[in-house]
Order: C-alpha cells, then structure tokens, then sequence
C-alpha cells in the first residue's frame, strides 16, 4: 500500500446551480478540499461560475445534464423529446422513464450535449477537460452511445464511470436509494466497453455514492479510499499510480427562488446536506489522512 502513488480528484459537482452554491464550491477549493469542478451550464449562476473558475484558477469540466431545468440548445426549447408537457426536462427518473419507453429520440440529445460543450466553451474559453452526467444519465442505454461520439468528437479525453467498489457493502444505504444505485452501477458495467472503444478514459476508481449527503463523514471517506485502493493491487496499472475519482456537492444551501437550471432549486440542494459535505470536506483530519497515505489532489488534467 505505500508503494502505490494515489492521485485522488475531488469533484465539485453541479458548480453553477445557484450563487451559495458556487461560493460553497469555491470555500472547498481554497481550503484545498476539492480539486475539480463539474459545470451545469444550464444553472442559473453558471456564468458567474465560470468567471470564479477564471479567477481562482479552478480546474473545470462539464456536467452535461440531460434531467433537470430546461435545454440550452435553442431548438430543443419549446418542442422536443427531451420535454415533459410543462416544457422542463422529464426529471432524474421520467427521464429513465421516457428513454426506457422509446419516447427519446437520440439526435436530439446529441443535439443538445453538442450545444452544452459549445455553451461551456463560450464560457470558460476552453473545451472541458472531462465531462460527466449529471444524475448519471451519462451512462444510460442509448445516451451513452451518443455521450462517447460527442467526447469523441471533441477530442474530450475524460468521463466518470460510476462503479464503486464497497457498494454492495454499505448497509446504511435506504433501499429504494440503493435500487437507485444498483441501477446506475448496472448501467455503468454495460458502458465500459462503448466508452473504451471511443477511446474515452476515466479514474481507476470511483467513489461518491456511498458517501453522499447525510452519509459522508471523515471516517466514511476515509474507509471507502483505504478499502479501494486495498482491492486494487490485483489491477494496479503499471508505474504504480493509481486515480481515483471522489464526487461530492458541497454548498451553502439554496435559497428559493435563486438557484436551479430554469425550474429553481431542488430539494436536495436546499437541504442540509450540501453544508454537511462542505464542513465534512474541510476538517483538517481529512487533508492530513491524504498526506500520510501519499495522496496527492489533482485534476483530470494533470493526468
């Protein structure tokens, strides 16, 4: 275990959502907490994100999102697949839904991911380093055919492929949660070889379901990186460097009506749980756990 080196990405998703959003992001950053941020460029304060990336010198990627607010592909605003009938993406599970009942139709999600890349790059000068789902739908039947032409296409070297180790394990985990989860890691098996062949890559390991929210902790980080990279020894690539990927949504939380992708914020956003992670991020127990398991905070750039 001392000989392995970790880089460990610690990213910020959802930067953008709302301004108490993006200052929580920022506090972590400047504690050296987080080491990545995740882009929703359809948030209500994605510009302002993108100009605190500027200023801070935060590394920055896209989270494309496909489930919550409103397109920002021009077109696909007022008559789409990607709509319910109160004009709004279906949401995290009729999104699930619509794609599982054929009701999606695939050119305009890549439509509108290509609209979100162009929308990032308007932003923050630059094409995203990597680029995620948000909600995971990234790695959906379909979509993630799609996800790895548009990253193909734009030479976006990086995703995250959520299959975390230790998950089956953690019992705190409510069911209907859980099913969620199992799902999500389902998903994630049947995509590694569609990503592979688009020549995308992703961190060795992931980490961030078991520890979202309420269930994060110092202990819980903690555990879930030493049992991870304990099973990894097997695999471990050669050099002897091994990446791992820890999402968390640290925040101050949202104040309604500010916040949101077009439809305001949503209740997890609002709850207590984004300041939970944000404090649970910044205790110094935690930094100084990484420096005695020789683990070094980068981003998918310095890959």
């Amino acid at each position: 275990l001392r000989m392995l080196q970790v880089k460990l990405i610690i990213t910020g998703d959802d930067f953008g959502y709302c301004p108490r959003r993006n200052q929580g992001i920022v506090d972590c950053f400047l504690a050296g907490a987080v080491s990545n941020v995740s882009l929703l460029v359809n948030g209500s304060a994605a510009a302002d994100a993108a100009k605190l990336a500027r200023r801070y010198n935060i590394p920055i990627g896209l989270h494309a999102n496909l489930s919550e607010g409103s397109p920002v592909c021009e077109v696909l605003k007022t008559n789409s697949s990607l709509l319910n009938q109160d004009g709004f993406f279906h949401g995290k599970m009729g999104f699930r839904t619509a794609l599982s009942k054929g009701l999606l139709k695939m050119s305009e999600v890549k439509q509108e991911l290509k609209a979100q890349v162009e929308l990032f790059r308007e932003l923050t000068g630059h094409l995203p380093p990597h680029m995620d789902g948000h909600q995971h739908v990234h790695v959906l039947p379909e979509v993630r055919n799609v996800f790895a032409e548009v990253l193909e296409e734009y030479g976006i070297k990086y995703t995250r492929v959520p299959i975390e180790p230790g998950l089956h394990n953690c019992d705190w985990i409510p069911p209907s949660l859980m099913d969620f989860y199992l799902g999500v890691e389902e998903d994630s098996f049947n995509t590694v070889d569609v990503f592979t062949k688009h020549g995308i890559r992703w961190a060795d390991i992931y980490i961030g379901l078991s520890t979202m929210g309420r269930n994060m902790s110092v202990s819980s980080i903690q555990s879930a990186i030493d049992s991870a990279v304990q099973q990894l020894p097997a695999r471990a690539p050669r050099g002897g460097t091994v990446t791992i990927e820890l999402m968390v949504h640290p925040g101050y939380p949202s104040v309604p009506p500010v916040g949101g992708c077009g439809e305001g914020p949503d209740d997890f956003s609002q709850s207590w749980e984004r300041l939970h992670e944000l404090q649970t991020l910044i205790k110094p127990e935690l930094q100084s756990h990484y420096k005695s398991r020789n683990i070094q905070l980068c981003s998918f750039k310095d890959l």
